[in-house]
């Protein structure tokens, strides 16, 4: 089962603290709570809509004309991780799919799967 993460105001996802190493993350922060990567299980790029101008409009003579265009490009991370120290030992392990967002250079977990 998937389950969506609500954030503040119902939005989907919530921020997270992540920490990498050598680029792949290895802990977050969720809640109050840390939680050890024990396993990469997928990467992907996701990007938005690149042919849209900041400011709505779409064409080749709008996206020209923009010079910060947010493509909307996320990199995810899809993890089996546990929380505390004795997730190690432990089958207390869950997936979750965490987003970095490269126009904010924020990261959010979006999804828990059961």
């Amino acid at each position: 089962m998937t389950r969506l993460v609500h954030g503040p105001a119902g939005k989907f996802a919530e921020l997270v603290e992540v920490r990498r190493r050598d680029d792949v993350p290895e802990q977050f922060l969720w809640r109050g709570r840390l939680y050890l990567v024990q396993e990469v299980l997928a990467r992907w790029t996701e990007s938005g809509r690149w042919w849209r101008t900041e400011a709505g409009g779409a064409g080749a003579a709008g996206v020209a004309g923009a010079a910060g265009i947010d493509d909307g490009e996320c990199e995810w991370w899809r993890v089996e991780a546990g929380s505390g120290r004795l997730a190690v030992l432990s089958a207390g392990t869950g997936v979750y799919d965490l987003c970095f967002d490269w126009a904010s250079g924020t990261w959010s977990l979006a999804r828990v799967l059961d």
